[in-house]
This record gives structure tokens, C-alpha cells and sequence, in this order.
């Protein structure tokens, strides 16, 4: 019997043959991945014809232009540059198509294209797929089911919720006076409105101002706010596997179990209540149920409609769509008033369409979300006779809308009879809450807040602002400022009784 040894030099052979081999198959791979997005950035570009562009880098596309936090400035300048719409290229093989213009709104919103998944599946881990990231039936679904918890006789006995939570808020505002420095204000009013959204849709007991558990929360989704935003604009991070070797990575899956650690809690407790002898049935005998509320029993009642996953991708949702933005919008508010005193006089509730037409203006100015995306399921042919293919990613700046010198004339100036009864205005003209069919479901619960916050804090306080600190816009998920926003407060000699002002 003889045994055959092969030599070391033939067994290096035989490695160096293999590696050769797996080299040549890489570079293949290379090659064929380069073609194929070199035709897809020549479709693109035929595609994109007819909407001129600033130059962009083959490669890098747009990315430069949009550093350092200027990307609400640079659509400003597009919007006055390039009419209705413009390519914005974050690399070479990618594009969205910014729209600003209210026909080209009124086009896509009057449509029924999905979410664009290459913006929004970065806030997946984050809120799971609730009614912000679903589409198609099971978005109608869930959608039919929660449009109930914002009925008019549901909002009705929030606004004393969120009165008392505006309150608190107010009265920590009066223990801080002492210190004669400014207020950043961001913050407080975050840790408000989830208290009043804690209170209102999730039947939460006292208040979470003071919890600081409720201060991580917050940190957490301010932390995820950026995150996210940022994921959006790296086309590294498009890939899961290395974004999660990244700090960035590793940071938001931090933010993200302590943001789930809170729903949880919110849920359970609110199953433990439930489980209590007699509650289940009060529950049901109630005319309109709360939010929450509303899941636990179309869960309870047929698990098939709604998975556990599924109920807490909607209590995320709403946590998060409903609070961040909200604070957004009241502390921009604010921030108005506070640079154009001459409206805080006028400061009565029974002026209410006079606060509206200011809370409007601001609207316009600050809108808390500053754009939202949509992915063309068919071609589309807007009123000017351009069109774009099925496939392409467009972005409906609410931004660069509100902001738009066509539409809008003197656009910088603060100016609430823009929406004084009777103006004329294009019907997407104006569009804080986004609209068409997938408008911002708690519209009307966040309006009610905005009004409650503005009247009870001029009711007590002159605002004035900071000349040190202006805030600098900047674009997030939810408009933020660079800077935060700063405020000095000075108490009035005799507030109004605020509580018989509601």
C-alpha cells in the first residue's frame, strides 16, 4: 500500500490557484455591479432630463452641498432657482426629486404610492411598522381602526390634560426666573407634551415631568432624530450589516432599547389595569375608547388583526410622531411670539381665530416636519407637462413649500393675516400635516395643543428672545435648531387666571 504526499510547493501551488480564482471571481463581481450602476445612473439621468440640477459629482452627487447642516439654506436657493422641483443626487447611483411647488403637491398626495423605502427603513428598528411606515391594505387597516380615537368627543376632555400638563411646565418656568438667564425651551416643552400624550391616549396617572426615566426617553429620541436623518444621507450605511459595526450603529441600537424599554412599560402597565376585576367590562361600555385602549382590545378580541409586534410599532408611532413634532411646532411658536412681540398682546381666547392665524404663520415658518418621501409605484405627468418614470424617489419639501417666494410673497416676514378668514390660498399650499389621505391622523390633538400652550404661556408670561443665541434651523426628522431655542421669560405684573381661561 503506498501513501501519496503531496509536496509543499505543489500544495502552495494548489492555495495560490484557489486565491487566483477568487480573485478574478471579486473582480468580476466588481465589474458587473459597476455596469450595472453605471446604466442605472444613465437611466437616471434620462429619466431626470427634464429637471434641471445644480453640477453634481459622479460619484458623491449632491453630499457636499448638504454638510455642516445647510440643507434647508441650499433648498431655499434651489426653490428660487429651479422652478417646482429639483434632483437632489446623495451618490452617484441614487436620487431623490425634491418637489415644492403646490401643484406638484397636490399631484403626488392625491396619489396612492408607498412610502419611499429607502428613506423610511431606517426609522423600522426605531417605531416599527406602524401607520407612518405601512402602506397598502394593512395601512388601511390600521388606519379605519385608530381614526376612532380622535373623534371630537374624544379631544374634548384632553385639552384640561393638557392644561394641567402645560401647568406644570409653566410653574418649573417660574422657579427658573431666578436664575436671570435665558430658557432653552426645547426641552421642556418635549418632557410636556409627552406627559400630555402619556396622560391623554395612554391613561397615564400624574405627571412623567419629573421622572427621569422620561428624561432618558426623550434623549433617546432626540439622539435617534439625528441618527436617523444622517443613515439617510450615507450610502454605507444603506447596508445593515456595516452600519451596525459603526459607532453610529452600535449608538442607535442603545437609543433604541431604551425608547422600547418605555413603550413597554406604557403597555403593560396598561394591560395590569385592565386585568383588574370590573375594568375590562367599564372599558368596553365607553362610547370612544382611547387610544391605546383601542389596540389592547382589537388585540385582546382577534389577535390576528393585530400581533403584539404590531401593537407596539403603533404605541412607537404615535409616541413619537406625537410628541416630537408637537414640541417642535410649540417651541418654534413660541420662538415667533417671542421676535414679534405686538402678536403676544393679542393674546385671548376668545380671539381664537386670531391665535390660529398665528399658530398658522409659525406653521409656515418652522413646519415640524420638514419634508416626507414617497416612491412612484406608476409614471406620473404633473400639470406643467414634465414627468418622471415608475421607480423614482421624490421628496415633498414642506420646507422648501412653505418657503417658496411664488407661493408665499414677502415669505420671511411674520404675517398671521396670511390666514385670516376668507384669504385665498392654493389648497397645498399650506401643508404642516402633510395631506391627501395619509395626512397626519392626529391633526386636530395636536392643533388643540398648540392652542392650549400658546394661550396659557402668554397668559403668564412676556417672551422675549435671546440676541446671543438665535436658533438656526436645522433639518431632522423633525425641524430642530443647531443652536436649541432660547428665550428669556419675563412674568407678567397681573396674569389672567389661566384656569378660567379653559
Amino acid at each position: 500500500m503506498s501513501v501519496s504526499v503531496l509536496s509543499p510547493s505543489r500544495r502552495l501551488g494548489g492555495v495560490s490557484g484557489i486565491l487566483q480564482v477568487t480573485s478574478l471571481l471579486i473582480l468580476l463581481l466588481l465589474l458587473i455591479k459597476a455596469a450595472q450602476l453605471y446604466l442605472h445612473r444613465q437611466w437616471l439621468l434620462k429619466a431626470l432630463q427634464q429637471f434641471p440640477c445644480p453640477p453634481s459629482h459622479w460619484l458623491f452627487g449632491h453630499i457636499q452641498e448638504f454638510q455642516h447642516d445647510q440643507e434647508l439654506q441650499r433648498i431655499q436657493e434651489r426653490v428660487k432657482t429651479f422652478p417646482s422641483a429639483c434632483p437632489y443626487w446623495i451618490w452617484g447611483g441614487k436620487v431623490r426629486v425634491q418637489l415644492y411647488d403646490p401643484d406638484y403637491m397636490k399631484v403626488i398626495l392625491g396619489r396612492s404610492d408607498p412610502k419611499s423605502h429607502g428613506s423610511y427603513k431606517f426609522l423600522a428598528p426605531r417605531i416599527g411598522y406602524g401607520l407612518l411606515l405601512l402602506n397598502g391594505q394593512t395601512w388601511f387597516q390600521h388606519r379605519r381602526m385608530l381614526t376612532p380615537a380622535f373623534h371630537n368627543d374624544i379631544l374634548k376632555p384632553y385639552v384640561g390634560l393638557m392644561a394641567d400638563s402645560v401647568r406644570v411646565m409653566l410653574d418649573k418656568w417660574e422657579e427658573l426666573l431666578g436664575q436671570d438667564s435665558p430658557l432653552e425651551v426645547f426641552q421642556h416643552v418635549s418632557l410636556m407634551t409627552l406627559d400630555t400624550i402619556m396622560k391623554s391616549a395612554f391613561s397615564h396617572q400624574g405627571s412623567i415631568q419629573v421622572d427621569r426615566n422620561s428624561q432618558s426617553y426623550i434623549q433617546a429620541i432626540s439622539d435617534l432624530n439625528s441618527l436617523v436623518f444622517c443613515c439617510m444621507r450615507n450610502a454605507f450605511h444603506e447596508n445593515d450589516t456595516i452600519y451596525s459595526l459603526t459607532s453610529a450603529g452600535r449608538w442607535t441600537h442603545r437609543a433604541c432599547q431604551l425608547a422600547h424599554q418605555h413603550t413597554d412599560q406604557v403597555i403593560q402597565l396598561r394591560k395590569a389595569q385592565l386585568q383588574k376585576e370590573g375594568e375590562l367590562e367599564k372599558i368596553k361600555r365607553k362610547r370612544h375608547l382611547d387610544f391605546l385602549d383601542i389596540l389592547l382590545l382589537a388585540k385582546m378580541e382577534n389577535g390576528s388583526i393585530l400581533s403584539d409586534k404590531d401593537l407596539r410599532a403603533e404605541v412607537d408611532t404615535f409616541m413619537f410622531e406625537g410628541h416630537d413634532t408637537t414640541a417642535s411646532g410649540i417651541s418654534w411658536i413660541l420662538y415667533a411670539l417671542a421676535t414679534h412681540p405686538k402678536h403676544q398682546e393679542r393674546n385671548h381666547l376668545d380671539q381664537m381665530p386670531y391665535t390660529t392665524m398665528c399658530i398658522k404663520e409659525a406653521l409656515r415658518l418652522y413646519p415640524p416636519v420638514p419634508g416626507i418621501g414617497r416612491e412612484l409605484s406608476t409614471p406620473v405627468t404633473f400639470p406643467d407637462g414634465r414627468s418622471l418614470p415608475k421607480g423614482i424617489m421624490v421628496l415633498l419639501s414642506i420646507y422648501g413649500l412653505h418657503h417658496n417666494p411664488k407661493v408665499w410673497p414677502n415669505l420671511e416676514v411674520f404675517d398671521p393675516s396670511r390666514f385670516a378668514p376668507g384669504s385665498a390660498q392654493h389648497s397645498h399650499a399650506f401643508l404642516p400635516f402633510s395631506g391627501g389621505s395619509r395626512n397626519c391622523i392626529g391633526k386636530q390633538f395636536a392643533m388643540n395643543q398648540l392652542k392650549v400652550a400658546r394661550a396659557l404661556t402668554l397668559l403668564r408670561f412676556e417672551l422675549l428672545p435671546d440676541p446671543t443665541r438665535i436658533p438656526i434651523p436645522m433639518a431632522r426628522l423633525v425641524l430642530k435648531s443647531k443652536n436649541g431655542i432660547h428665550l428669556r421669560l419675563r412674568r407678567l405684573p397681573n396674569p389672567c387666571e389661566d384656569k378660567d381661561q379653559l
